[in-house]
């Protein structure tokens, strides 16, 4: 299995180098397109971290959306989306590692990051999510309700699990099995809307 030492950003840059990205669903997930269709304030500060290909950063900014930082470890992918998004001024694009990343968001968009992540880095993950996040922000996207036969990434879980993992540090408003995931997904992934306490 890799751990969390080898999961770093010459690991990621090295998929993107081979084009090993088969988490890459060529387009906006579905359940995640249909949460920001209904989002009406389009001056939110939102950040998606572990960006990868950053369709959801794409559907955002066609939709009217003004403030979106996107981050990602892998420098050849952040090239790439600097190119993409050249004449996006909405979208801001950091190359780094998102545990370093200041900045204070309205929403955070989770989308195929927690998986990549090891384990061991969980803990960290909601203490960080809790600190990028202004009073009363949301944490929203896709978690994983299911375990895989090899060793990730990506490394599944189980609503329990995130549930006691998010809430000493949020409140949990939705934690529910999606009914619109991609068709690869189906039945495996849950939507989450966590609001920091």
């Amino acid at each position: 299995m890799e751990n969390n030492d080898t999961l770093n950003e010459a690991y990621w840059n090295s998929r993107y180098a081979q084009n090993d990205t088969g988490w890459d669903m060529g387009y906006t997930s579905p359940p995640l397109q249909e949460y920001i269709s209904q989002l009406t304030n389009k001056n939110l500060r939102i950040l998606i971290p572990g960006c990868g290909n950053s369709y959801e950063a794409a559907f955002l900014a066609e939709n009217g959306f003004t403030d979106i930082t996107i981050i990602d470890i892998a420098p050849l992918l952040v090239q790439q989306l600097k190119e993409k998004f050249k004449n996006e001024p909405a979208v801001k694009i950091v190359l780094g590692d998102f545990f370093e990343h200041l900045g204070t968001y309205d929403l955070i968009i989770e989308q195929t990051f927690f998986c990549a992540l090891h384990p061991s880095l969980r803990s960290a993950y909601v203490a960080k999510m809790q600190s990028l996040l202004a009073n009363d922000g949301k944490l929203a996207g896709l978690l994983f309700s299911c375990q895989f036969e090899k060793e990730g990434p990506p490394f599944g879980g189980a609503a329990a699990e995130y549930e006691a993992l998010f809430k000493n540090y949020f409140r949990l408003h939705t934690i529910a099995p999606c009914c619109n995931s991609h068709s690869k997904r189906a039945g495996n992934e849950l939507f989450i809307i966590f609001i920091r306490c």
